[in-house]
């Protein structure tokens, strides 16, 4: 029978993404054209790839017939179109003619830490706040695992080349790829000397004003990363109490759980109801 999966999995970038510093030689930084290219293409690839799988599997009509059942799906569900898709990727086909995708799911009860009717905009933009209260920064963002690599989703104080350049994430050469590689924070006290980044990387950072960055990663119960919230500092930091790092540690704890149980209730609830509707309509 067909088993909820695990979160987050492995992908590949999509082909024809442009390389760091694609078409620059060895200027430190992108062209906004490239940025936005990077970025469309990797929006569009992972819907593109859900669309062709739903085609295929339910003998739909056309992949626009496809897209229909996704947003209608990522709307009622109150799920980002591009996490549904991510979904419908990496889980394993319900099996053939079964009529629930999920049939022995044990379904557990939301965690007590948030509200009975959180989404998951308001978990993300709530831990934020928490991280900068505790940091005590203006400026982070927070960035959730999807198709093997980091996309951003929330930020604050951060500008627009920033956040076009950090939209998706994909290499160890960022303080936050290097808090979700080891599971557990990491401080870098002056980016401007920090052999972590790459030059592209250096550059983005510090031209928003940042001149430190400390990662927290959002962990499940099992200690598995589903996501990184990052505070900058326009100095170089010093480091932080004891106290303070354990109640960062909380907060990436406790929003992990919660991201946790959002995938394995509302997101496969999603894909329940896609199934259920696509061949309802095609049987």
């Amino acid at each position: 029978m067909s088993q909820p999966p695990r979160h987050p999995a492995e992908g590949r970038p999509p082909a024809g993404a442009p390389a760091s510093g694609s078409g620059q030689g060895n200027a430190p930084h992108w062209r906004q054209d490239d940025l936005d290219l990077r970025n469309r293409l990797y929006g569009h690839a992972g819907v593109a790839r859900a669309e062709g799988v739903l085609f295929q599997r339910y003998g739909l009509g056309s992949t626009d017939e496809a897209f229909a059942l996704l947003k209608d799906a990522s709307q009622r569900f109150n799920i980002k179109l591009s996490t549904l898709a991510d979904a419908v990727v990496r889980t394993p086909a319900p099996d053939t003619d079964a009529e629930l995708w999920f049939p022995r799911r044990t379904r557990h009860g939301r965690p007590d830490e948030h509200g009975s009717h959180a989404s998951q905009g308001s978990v993300v933009k709530a831990a934020l706040q928490r991280v900068l209260t505790i940091t005590q920064t203006p400026m982070g963002n927070v960035q959730l695992a999807e198709s093997g690599r980091l996309r951003m989703v929330r930020h604050a104080g951060l500008n627009k080349y920033f956040t076009d350049f950090f939209a998706f994430v994909d290499g160890p050469t960022t303080t936050c790829m290097q808090a979700a590689t080891q599971r557990e924070q990491v401080t870098v006290r002056d980016v401007a000397t920090a052999a972590v980044f790459d030059e592209d990387s250096r550059h983005a950072i510090l031209q928003t004003g940042s001149r430190a960055a400390h990662s927290v990663p959002l962990v499940n119960r099992a200690g598995v990363p589903l996501g990184i919230v990052s505070s900058h500092h326009e100095r170089p930091l010093s480091g932080f109490t004891r106290r303070e790092l354990a109640a960062l540690e909380r907060t990436g704890s406790d929003v992990g759980r919660w991201l946790s149980w959002h995938w394995n209730t509302v997101v496969l609830d999603a894909l329940e109801h896609l199934h259920a509707t696509a061949t309802g309509a095609h049987c």
